[in-house]
């Protein structure tokens, strides 16, 4: 059994995200990190987790439109601008019921700010099929293109090393 990370990210703070929870990760599962563009549309079946990440758009997931605006205010070349996590969420197939799944998002530090692109792919997710093992979490940017707050990347790897666990306490004692 492994893990597998699917990540979106325009300005590279998302990617450094996704590399620290498959680090995280990989202390418990073989894991596999992959860039939503690039990401299968089949999940194979010796996939026991699943963790999907991307930044938070206009409140929610990115959609065609808020990934081109990003890359008109970015005036450079972004990294996942033609396909985006809703896409590929939404061409997703899988075989096994209850594969379990977590989500995270990168997202502007402001108090109150609403939405979260990790809380929509967990209920997309969770609607699929999917057994969500822990509560959608957050990691901070400073402004739109970032940097990563400090200690974030740290906190992720943290995030994920519980996220293997629990994931790894099911494949030991499956519900049933």
């Amino acid at each position: 059994m492994r893990a597998v990370v699917v990540f979106e990210s325009m300005f590279g703070n998302t990617r450094t995200i996704a590399e620290a929870v498959a680090d995280g990760i990989s202390t418990l599962l073989p894991v596999d990190l992959v860039e939503v563009g690039r990401a299968p549309r089949v999940l194979p079946d010796d996939v026991a987790l699943l963790v999907v990440g991307g930044p938070t758009h206009a409140f929610g997931m990115s959609r065609p439109d808020t990934r081109r605006t990003a890359l008109t205010e970015a005036g450079r070349d972004l990294e996942s601008v033609r396909t985006g996590l809703r896409e590929w969420l939404a061409s997703l197939r899988f075989t096994l019921v209850g594969t379990a799944v977590a989500t995270f998002d990168t997202r502007i530090h402001r108090p109150h700010l609403p939405g979260s692109a990790a809380r929509a792919a967990e209920r997309h997710l969770r609607q699929r099929g999917f057994r969500v093992v822990t509560r959608a979490e957050s990691f901070y940017v400073d402004g739109t293109e970032g940097p990563l707050l400090d200690g974030e990347a740290q906190r992720a790897r943290r995030w994920a090393e519980q996220v293997a666990l629990l994931c790894g306490a099911h494949l030991l004692h499956p519900a049933g």
